[in-house]
């Protein structure tokens, strides 16, 4: 997916570089400078920032594409160091928070009222810290979404899950049947949180992850916790998600080609993943092999199962290390052209959900209006939409967690175990 290109900024166009090259970051000689990911909304970021440059020759902006993991360790060190990029890429959280703490990112409220204008209200919440904007989303939001195979489920004579105990029949019909049951990236970690999120608010509600977001004492002792660790634990034991899923790379598109490729039922995903099925496998999409739902309930759980988790979206801040000029191209591009009715368009193209207000009848006129009408409603009716954990927690404990809950699913750590390395992180 990582499609490596180095385009000169004298040139006046979009460069598209590897995770190798070296950007000028604040203040540096290339101008203001934008670092984002490969995959998902890449198409859109390369046509807005085309855009720009070709209307700003004065004023262009130096774009470069990572793999997520590559991504995250980068821009961690290149933000610590005062060498960010002008626009830093994030998914707001503790790690936005962290920025503002240190002074790293430059504060917008009033300074972009058109963008502020576009954003989805709720969606806008997330790049506040104490009220003021500091981040403004920047593509598409993203719940998660449990997909499926409608062909392997309709071959199989198999319901679509909607209660954990029919999500544990059909994995044990799919085993039967020689199917994978479900595709999940383990190498990359990250997707196990997908599950822990999921059932533990079906379980006890979104208070409980609060209250590890607040550092309350013992907080990952709860109850809904434990459950929710033994429900893992027991679909891997069941078979779940196969015998190689710990080799499955989420950034090579591994555990989505699982699906489409008719060796997976089911995967649990961010919303970004359909448009690698359209990308990546678009007559197999187009035949309507691909079905998506909302997580099964919990049987007497607390949490409201609208309840949805994943990022709202993801954001752009503005480095307050790059300089006034290279600031002030920011702004204009981010008020401008930042989610404007053209990037509107493309992520409609895509198959993704703008994180703008007022779009259900442009949704009417796409070519994926099913899909999208059916995630945005997911967004516009929930209760509550928790942040990605390893995002809405400082970066050691989201490492902790990522590393505790692997071994989880790896057989290699208990619920209690697990728990009491957490507690240790608060």
């Amino acid at each position: 997916m990582s499609r490596i290109a180095l385009v000169g900024a004298a040139a006046l166009t979009l460069a598209g570089c590897s995770a190798g090259a070296q950007p000028g970051g604040g203040g540096g000689e290339g101008g203001a400078s934008a670092w984002t990911l490969t995959g998902g909304a890449e198409e859109t970021f390369r046509s807005s920032f085309q855009a720009w440059n070709d209307a700003n020759g004065d004023s262009p902006i130096t774009a470069e594409y990572f793999a997520n993991d590559a991504f995250k360790e980068k821009i961690r060190t290149s933000v610590g160091s005062g060498n960010a990029p002008t626009l830093i890429y994030n998914w707001g959280g503790d790690t936005l928070e962290s920025y503002v703490e240190n002074g790293s990112v430059v504060e917008l409220t009033g300074e972009i009222p058109e963008m502020e204008e576009r954003a989805l209200d709720s969606v806008l919440e997330t790049g506040k810290v104490d009220g003021k904007l500091y981040a403004v989303p920047n593509n598409n939001t993203q719940p998660v979404i449990l997909y499926y195979n409608t062909k392997l489920f309709e071959e199989a004579g198999v319901e679509v899950p909607t209660t954990w105990e029919e999500m544990l029949d059909a994995v044990e019909a799919f085993k039967a049947e020689g199917v994978t049951p479900i595709s999940v990236a383990g190498s990359s970690q990250w997707p196990y949180l997908m599950w822990i999120q999921y059932l533990t608010d079906r379980i006890g509600g979104p208070e409980v992850f609060q209250a590890v977001v607040d550092g309350e004492e013992d907080a990952w002792s709860h109850p809904a916790i434990t459950q929710a660790l033994e429900k893992i634990q027991e679909l891997v034991e069941a078979g779940g998600f196969g015998d190689a899923y710990g080799s499955v790379v989420a950034d090579a598109g591994a555990d989505v080609a699982l699906v489409h490729t008719d060796q997976a039922a089911m995967m649990l995903h961010g919303s970004w993943v359909y448009s690698s099925f359209l990308t990546d496998a678009p007559e197999w999409t187009a035949e309507g092999n691909l079905g998506y739902t909302t997580f099964p309930e919990i049987e007497g759980g607390q949490g409201d199962p609208q309840n949805i988790v994943g990022n709202p979206a993801n954001f752009w801040a503005v480095s307050a290390d790059a300089s006034e000029e290279e600031q002030a191209t920011a702004l204009e591009y981010l008020d401008d052209m930042n989610l404007d009715d053209a990037a509107v368009d493309t992520l409609f193209d895509a198959g993704l959900i703008p994180a703008v207000d007022g779009v259900e009848d442009r949704i009417a006129e796409t070519e994926h209006p099913e899909y999208l009408d059916f995630a945005y409603s997911m967004v516009q009716d929930a209760p509550n939409f928790q942040l990605s954990w390893d995002q809405a927690l400082p970066a050691d404990q989201g490492q902790a967690l990522l590393t505790n809950l692997s071994q989880v699913f790896a057989g290699e750590m208990s619920p209690e175990e697990f728990q009491t390395a957490m507690n240790g992180t608060l």
